[in-house]
């Protein structure tokens, strides 16, 4: 049976979820022991400070700079050198206790869904002192030039956008899969919506529209949640605060309006069905939530995206005809009330969405990784 070793890094969700998405859907496949493991949990203190710190510090406090950055080093070949090898020293210090990892699991096989432990594994290949496969999972809809690695035995991507993108930049095309981003496997099961909203009181006979606050500053959800108060919008408008408490204080002496009920939630654990009972989503431009959302079939509000990656993830919603990509908050209450209006509009993007998701994109990436080590064995 062989031993899966899924590899995460605790820098936002997104690469968590991907790899216990991997995770039961290998379970679910073929039995054998699968290990989730967060890479920064065998490293120093100060490195696992320092570098989550970093990301989500540059993101909330400094987004140009940022943006600025994550911008030029994918498109300038010198600076992306110059960073890379500043990086790759970096990691290879902070990154030494995964050979002690490696050595007590001793897995079959080695997926990634985050860069980190890339450099490190690629020099253990080049050594041979690594002989098992490694996968890597790419968690946006775009590659950034920190993902390439030729001697990766198999990328995962979303789309052929981002296969290209590889390619371009020496990957071969018989390394690179198009799967999409890996959600939970649960979300390939059908659920009929009017069932759902029963279960969670909601009404059937009006629209419900989704905010999912976790990322997006309690201010800005504020200005969003007033403007559709305000408006003659009709419904239930459903916020969900997450893992940012401050969103249910900021939002705490908001009443519903005479047409638009108004739910303030904090950290749930059922988002699937939320999404399925819902007519609209608004949402940040993470890769994980966009593929849940449109993996039901839901038209998504991207906001506030972060520059980089979530500017990437938010232009594939947009060019998909799944959603609209919304800058300023105070804009999002006039584009619901517009979309929920427009029947015709919303109705195509429901059926781009559709089309355009992968609810058995996990699935499909254990389905291979096995089918490999089967056939090499």
């Amino acid at each position: 049976m062989p031993r899966i070793l899924l590899l995460h890094v605790s820098v936002g969700t997104g690469h968590k979820r991907a790899a216990e998405a991997l995770c039961k859907a290998f379970e679910r496949r073929q039995p054998g022991e699968v290990r989730v493991e967060d890479v920064l949990d065998h490293t120093s203190r100060l490195f696992r400070l320092a570098y989550a710190r970093s990301y989500l510090e540059l993101t909330d406090r400094a987004p140009l700079v940022w943006g600025y950055f994550y911008t030029q080093t994918n498109a300038d070949p010198e600076l992306a050198d110059i960073t890379n090898n500043i990086r790759k020293l970096v990691e290879s210090i902070g990154t030494n206790g995964l050979k002690e990892v490696l050595r007590n699991f001793m897995p079959d096989v080695i997926v990634c869904t985050h860069f980190l432990p890339m450099e490190l594994l690629v020099r253990l290949k080049r050594n041979a002192q690594l002989t098992q496969p490694v996968y890597c999972v790419i968690t946006d809809y775009a590659a950034h030039t920190f993902w390439t690695y030729t001697e990766i035995d198999g990328y995962f991507v979303a789309d052929e956008q981002t296969r290209k993108q590889l390619i371009d930049r020496g990957v071969s095309p018989s390394q690179i899969n198009v799967s999409g981003i890996p959600i939970d496997p649960d979300i390939a099961e059908a659920k009929e919506c009017d069932v759902v909203r029963k279960q969670l009181g909601l009404p059937s006979d009006t629209y419900v529209i989704t905010l999912f606050g976790g990322g997006v500053s309690s201010e800005r959800i504020r200005v969003i949640v007033e403007g559709l108060l305000e408006s003659d919008a009709e419904g239930s408008l459903i916020v969900v605060a997450g893992r940012n408490p401050k969103v249910v204080d900021e939002l705490s002496d908001l009443r519903s309006s005479p047409t638009l009920d108004l739910q303030v939630l904090g950290y749930i654990t059922y988002v699937d069905d939320l999404i399925v009972a819902s007519d609209l989503v608004i949402t940040k431009a993470g890769g994980l939530i966009v593929s849940e959302v449109l993996a039901r079939g839901v038209p998504v509000v991207v906001i506030d995206p972060i520059l980089g990656q979530e500017e990437w993830n938010a232009d594939y919603v947009v060019s998909s005809g799944s959603g609209v990509q919304l800058r300023m908050a105070e804009s999002a209450p006039k584009t619901v009330r517009r979309l929920l209006q427009a029947s015709v509009i919303l109705d195509y993007m429901r059926d781009s969405a559709a089309l355009t998701g992968r609810p058995r994109s996990a699935m499909e990436i254990a389905e291979k990784v096995i089918a490999d080590i089967s056939s090499k064995a």
